[in-house]
Order: structure tokens, then sequence, then C-alpha cells
């Protein structure tokens, strides 16, 4: 979450609740943020990691994180988690807005809209983590939200690592693909952010 994100939510919240944000990885740290949480009084903290599909490596990073720093604490504050919102209609409603406003501002009209997820390795979903499926889910509700077709919007998994296989199809072939089948404009969505970082760029 950024600043200018969370200065939103504590207009939208009130006065009486705080808003505070941290980093997993980075300053401010969540051990950092949550003793501030604490210095101010604050006995009842909902946490809310920002990405909207879950997965062990990225939600459930946050959650250790966070009962890790707990864990080391005489004072235990009334702890609520925020659950997975892929398929929230606000959050498809505020990714058809992101996407309208983004394609309005093109100089041109694409051929396909892609919808690329940061990568994960094949064997969480075999392990049985839903990441996959939200991803497919949060796909599909945009489509239906949009009008566009599966063909029009196809769904992609950037940032590969390592030799294991990951969740496909990839963002690069499949860009490779649209260029061989004569697509020569994509505009390229990343809904598996709530935040522009390296990731998205």
């Amino acid at each position: 979450i950024t600043r200018l994100q969370s200065e939103a939510l504590q207009g939208a919240f009130g006065p009486e609740v705080i808003v505070d944000h941290a980093m997993r990885y980075g300053s401010p740290a969540i051990g950092e943020r949550l003793a501030a949480l604490r210095a101010q009084g604050c006995d009842r903290i909902c946490v809310a990691p920002l990405y909207p599909q879950y997965s062990g490596a990225t939600t459930g990073s946050v959650l250790d994180e966070v009962f890790d720093v707990l864990r080391g604490e005489r004072w235990m504050p009334a702890l609520r988690t925020m659950p997975p919102y892929h398929d929230h209609p606000a959050h498809i409603a505020a990714l058809k807005t992101g996407l309208e406003r983004g394609l309005a501002k093109l100089d041109f009209v694409p051929d396909r809209i892609l919808l690329s997820f940061h990568g994960m390795p094949k064997r969480t979903l075999e392990l049985g983590d839903p990441y996959h499926c939200q991803c497919q889910k949060t796909a599909r509700l945009l489509r239906e939200s949009t009008g566009r077709s599966e063909a029009e919007m196809p769904i992609g998994f950037q940032s590969l690592f390592g030799r294991a296989e990951w969740l496909k199809p990839y963002t690069l072939p499949l860009l490779e693909e649209m260029a061989g089948s004569g697509f020569r404009r994509v505009a390229v969505l990343m809904p598996g952010f709530s935040a522009d970082c390296v990731e998205t760029l």
C-alpha cells in the first residue's frame, strides 16, 4: 500500500480508525509499524495483505511475518486478517474502471488485452494453493464485466525463476504467439497487484 492509498483509506474510515502501511520486504517493515500502532493504543488490528488472489508465497508470507513479529511480544492485539478479494464486486469494478481509463489514454485500439498475473511454481497448485484458480476467476469476471471473450482478453503468467515448471501460459511466449498471429497492438493489465511495483513494470 502506498502512502497516498493509506491516506485515502484514512479519509474513508474516519479519525477513529488509524490506517498504516508496511512492506513485506523493505521499509517501513511490518514489525516497525505494528510497534507504532501499539504505541498509539491500537488493540484491534485488521491486517490487509494487498494481494487480491491468495498464495502462500504472497498473502501467506505477509501473515507469517505478522505472526512471527507478534510471537515475540507480550502485548497481543485482537487480530483479524482480510480474506482474498479476487472476486469481490468492488475489486472487479475497480479493475474495469482502471482498464477503461488506461485504454482511453492509448493512441490505438488494442487487438488483444493480456491479463498478466505474477507466476508461481506449478507445484503450488498441486499442493492446493488457490492462487491459480483465483486468478482465473478474476479474469473471467473482468471479461464478463467488459463484455470481452477469453480470446480477446487472454491470461498469462510472468516472472519465472529457476528450472521448475511454473503456471502456464507464460506471458512472453503468449505475446510472441500473438505477434505470430498478426496481432500488433496489445495492452497489458496486471490484475494481481493493487499497486505498481517492479513486477508490473
